[in-house]
């Protein structure tokens, strides 16, 4: 799916970009860098028409949404306190 077409199918709900991202547990921003590829990955896409078609067809998707917790994702990379970048070469001292 594009963005474009993305960004039509939230309209057709009142659903904003930042609100999709809140409700699938997602930064906002992640969503948005989508628009300088052009396409959402497919599970992104297939989320979105599927809160679509339930709010189209009068259902609640926010109560159905609520069934399933979601939890905070760790953090990506390998940084730790004193090494730049998680580069396990040099240890870099810092007077904190």
């Amino acid at each position: 799916m594009t963005y474009s077409n993305f960004l039509a199918e939230l309209q057709k709900i009142g659903l904003s970009v930042r609100a999709f991202a809140e409700l699938v547990g997602m930064n906002p921003n992640s969503l948005s860098n989508y628009a300088s590829h052009g396409e959402l990955p497919t599970h992104i896409a297939l989320i979105a028409v599927l809160i679509v078609g339930i709010a189209e067809k009068g259902g609640d998707y926010r109560q159905i949404m609520s069934k399933v917790a979601l939890t905070p994702k760790k953090p990506r990379g390998s940084a730790k306190r004193g090494r730049f970048g998680g580069n396990p070469q040099q240890a870099m001292d810092f007077d904190v």
